[in-house]
């Protein structure tokens, strides 16, 4: 599929993609919702790829929804639901680490992009706006479930409702973002983080992130059953053999996902 609202650019093991509408603060419309979620579920796909990167090109990594698409006969709930919830599951499902790299303003549906990775860094002059409020909206596109559960119920509600802006600095105070990078260093840091995610045991990763994201929602005994279950499966794995014997001979493991 040739994209025409993204950019997927695969470097080695490392899948990029680019929201590409830097005139309109890379802004969601129907064709970028699809192109996205196409590229996702490709970078899924793809055995070479063992990590993806979403970001956006220009000074916006996303501005949230193109409100020229919205008007008063827009069904909002129908417009969720096949635009925006197919490639929030897409994400979640996704074996593959997935990181925004929140290279600029993250607004609106566009913060709540960057909520659903698993991995968030930020340029130093990135934020964090809400900004449903001011059109009269409510958080969406996963935002309700993901925030209160990152920063807690009373932070997540004063960011959904005032609206105030959360930059890079506060963002990783408040665990939002694992590390924040000066604009001179973005793009070598943003390489580096991704290589490093990379050559994690991926199949370990995978199930960290299924199990991890089911318990939250399970009781304490069915959890440690699935916990366990994964175990097996990880101590089964390629990786885990090839990290007992690295740690046996004292050098860095090669992981190959296996």
């Amino acid at each position: 599929m040739s994209y025409e609202t993204i950019n997927y650019d695969k470097q080695a093991q490392v899948a990029v993609i680019t929201l590409n509408r830097p005139s309109a603060y890379n802004a969601f419309t129907e064709q970028l919702n699809k192109e996205l979620l196409h590229a996702i579920k490709q970078a899924t796909k793809d055995k070479e790829v063992r990590c993806v990167v979403l970001t956006g090109k220009g000074k916006a990594f996303c501005s949230g929804q193109d409100l020229a698409e919205v008007n008063e006969q827009t069904n909002h709930a129908t417009f969720l639901h096949e635009r925006y919830h197919p490639m929030l599951q897409a994400i979640k499902q996704s074996p593959k680490p997935v990181i925004a790299a929140v290279n600029g303003i993250a607004a609106g549906a566009g913060m709540s992009l960057a909520l659903v990775a698993d991995f968030r860094i930020m340029k130093q002059e990135a934020k964090f706006v809400s900004a449903f409020m001011n059109v009269g909206l409510v958080p969406d596109t996963g935002f309700l479930y993901e925030l209160p559960r990152m920063i807690g119920y009373a932070k997540a509600l004063e960011v959904a409702v005032l609206g105030v802006p959360i930059t890079a600095d506060a963002a990783k105070e408040l665990g939002l973002v694992t590390a924040v990078y000066e604009a001179v260093e973005w793009e070598q840091a943003v390489g580096e983080f991704a290589t490093r995610i990379a050559k994690l045991p991926t199949k370990a990763f995978s199930l960290i992130k299924r199990y991890m994201q089911a318990g939250m929602n399970q009781d304490y005994e069915e959890l440690l059953a699935q916990e366990a279950f994964a175990q097996r499966i990880a101590g089964m794995s390629d990786d885990h053999q090839e990290g007992l014997q690295a740690f046996l001979e004292k050098r860095s493991p090669n992981f190959n996902g296996n």
